[in-house]
């Protein structure tokens, strides 16, 4: 005999009853198509529970996971590109500004912030890729550049985490200019003996690889990040022959000795403060 009978037949609920699960509430996977409860996504750093693929995050969520208590103190945070070109592509280049602005919630492709972690004071500047694919143009080089000044003056390591398609093109040579100026003053933390920490993450292309991206004291990345300058399509067309396997993923950059280690998102605030804890010993 069966727990439960149902006495009548044809028993119906009103839609304006029958309750869904609110948007928001699942988070499929990208890579392997499993599906998680979004809080558990976020308690993992964004990584998925089942194989790992680290999801684009930006800088907001870098900051919460890296500084103590999701607590920090942003620079510049005002700062937004001029139009020195007049440029128009599809639309006027101050037409496209305000409308990131509007879609990403963002003033331009980088924040930099400075705070604790583990106690320790450290200076982040993290570029966006929601901000017109995270290009490189005149405030992402002089953000960066300011946030190295501070690290500078309060001798506190800087930690640059990259996400970039690469060069602005609607800043043209200006947008190149900010290679030149974000190594000089790499050179200068190298001299003051600041440390200086590049994190790669997916993608990091184009100028931003070619200049402050490949230039740390430790170069690092997290887990199957695009790393390159030009795309593995125009390498082929260019060298006439097959790319091989993996290539351009974090793993065949460090197996090729471009990095130091990868390091997984969920383990990178300890490793970021133990190898901090190494370098001042």
């Amino acid at each position: 005999m069966s727990w439960f009978q149902r006495k009548a037949k044809g028993i119906n609920t009103p839609t304006e009853l029958k309750r869904e699960a609110p948007d928001g509430l699942w988070h499929q996977c990208s890579e392997c198509k499993q599906v998680m409860h979004t809080r558990e996504h976020k308690n993992n750093a964004y990584t998925c529970l089942h194989c790992n693929y680290h999801d684009k995050i930006g800088s907001e969520a870098y900051f919460k996971i890296l500084f103590d208590e999701g607590e920090y103190q942003e620079l510049d945070a005002e700062m937004r590109s001029a139009d020195p070109l007049e440029f128009v592509d599809t639309k006027a280049y101050p037409e496209r500004i305000v409308t990131t602005e509007k879609k990403s919630g963002l003033k331009d492709a980088v924040r930099t912030a400075h705070g604790n972690m583990h106690g320790k004071k450290i200076t982040i500047s993290c570029m966006d890729f929601g901000f017109i694919g995270g290009s490189m143009g005149s405030v992402v080089g002089e953000k960066i550049a300011r946030g190295m000044n501070h690290a500078l003056k309060t001798k506190t390591p800087f930690l640059m985490i990259s996400k970039s398609g690469g060069a602005r093109m609607m800043e043209a040579g200006y947008s190149l200019m900010q290679m030149a100026k974000t190594s000089a003053k790499i050179a200068q933390l190298d001299e003051a003996k600041v440390p200086y920490i590049s994190l790669m993450t997916d993608p990091t292309t184009g100028g931003v690889t070619a200049s402050f991206a490949m230039l740390g004291d430790f170069n690092i990345s997290e887990p199957g990040a695009l790393i390159g300058f030009a795309g593995p399509r125009i390498i082929k067309e260019t060298i006439g022959k097959d790319l091989p396997k993996g290539f351009q993923t974090a793993e065949f950059v460090q197996d090729h000795g471009f990095l130091d280690f990868i390091v997984d998102r969920k383990d990178l605030k300890d490793k970021l403060a133990s190898l901090l804890n190494m370098i001042k010993k």
